[in-house]
């Protein structure tokens, strides 16, 4: 049975600590994305000292939002037990690790992220692996802007390179003092995304696989996954299949029905995949060509006209969609010169 959702700030990126559950409060912390204002995370007040569900972007004034809203439940820093990560992504695990090197609290993340903490590399390019993607995908031009990208010093400074003190793996439960989390692996986001499931208490820590107002990217990693939107759509369908809960998501507000969200994510990949099929219908030939023969974001806007980062998104999510209208027999797909084409069965 879910707890009934406790009032929240009409903007959710209001500072402070804001009540969801018993015990659970969700504090928001500011981002250094200007697509992203802000992650939510999640603390659990338990006897045995705090636990955090996921950490925030390690950079000062993070630090200082968790601390002043840590302060306002009468908690420090120092009183934090253990991090639970859902993702290995900097807004979601490097401040953990920058306080366990300070305070030795204990952090956790799930396994399947383990090969792509392992191949962070400070010297090297950002997206490596999407701009081989993206010539493969026939978008040469956006894939050598993307190769151009390299790691900067901000980000260098917070690499979520080092490994946790132990993993978290699908079906383990997490024992506090007064609850227990289930944790189930939800590969999509990224290959090793977690999600952690309050049962008692009807609560859903979503991490970035279930967002109230976006659609979340898919295998933007240093190793992404073959098949991220078919492991996406799987993990969809394990929620969905699960009594329902409160949605305590890492952007955006809190909702009171995971299924509810769920169905619309469902419904809007649906949607994609009928559009992708019709465009290779009608002649489209390369994921390039369907992405920049759609319209995107709720404005509608061209793909020309979105930034560099969210055209490479675009474009890998569609190359996604068109691998799984392969894999359903609805097109047929050849690969000549490194770039893949489409045809309808």
């Amino acid at each position: 049975m879910a707890e009934p959702l406790t009032e929240q700030p009409v903007d959710w990126t209001e500072p402070g600590a804001h009540p969801v559950a018993p015990g659970v409060h969700r504090i928001p912390l500011p981002l250094p994305v200007a697509s992203l204002h802000a992650v939510n995370v999640y603390v659990i007040e338990d006897p045995g000292g705090l636990v955090v569900v996921d950490s925030g972007w390690a950079m000062p004034d993070s630090r200082k939002a968790l601390t002043g809203a840590l302060k306002l439940l009468g908690h420090r820093l120092d009183d934090v037990a253990q991090f639970l990560v859902t993702h290995a992504h900097w807004d979601h695990y490097s401040q953990a690790l920058e306080l366990r090197a300070e305070f030795g609290g204990r952090v956790r993340i799930g396994r399947g992220e383990r090969p792509s903490i392992e191949a962070f590399d400070v010297r090297g390019r950002l997206y490596p692996r999407q701009a081989e993607l993206l010539r493969r995908c026939g978008a040469d031009v956006l894939a050598d802007q993307i190769a151009e990208l390299a790691v900067n010093a901000d980000e260098r400074d917070v690499m979520p390179d080092t490994l946790p003190d132990a993993w978290l793996d699908d079906g383990e439960r997490v024992d506090l003092t007064r609850r227990s989390l289930d944790v189930l692996a939800t590969p999509g986001h990224t290959r090793g995304h977690v999600v952690l499931r309050d049962a008692a208490a009807g609560l859903l820590f979503a991490g970035d696989h279930v967002l109230p107002h976006i659609s979340p990217s898919l295998g933007l990693e240093t190793v992404p996954e073959p098949k991220p939107l078919r492991s996406y759509l799987a993990s969809l369908r394990l929620v969905r299949d699960m009594p329902d809960t409160l949605l305590l998501p890492a952007h955006g507000q809190v909702t009171p029905s995971v299924h509810t969200r769920v169905d619309e994510l469902l419904h809007h990949h649906e949607q994609r995949l009928d559009t992708a099929a019709g465009l290779i219908r009608a002649g489209h030939g390369t994921a390039y060509e369907v992405a920049a023969a759609m319209p995107w974001t709720r404005r509608r806007r061209k793909l020309d006209d979105l930034d560099v980062f969210s055209r490479m998104l675009a474009v890998l999510e569609i190359d996604a969609h068109l691998d799984v209208l392969t894999d359903q027999g609805v097109l047929v797909a050849d690969e000549a010169n490194g770039v893949r084409t489409y045809a309808p069965a």
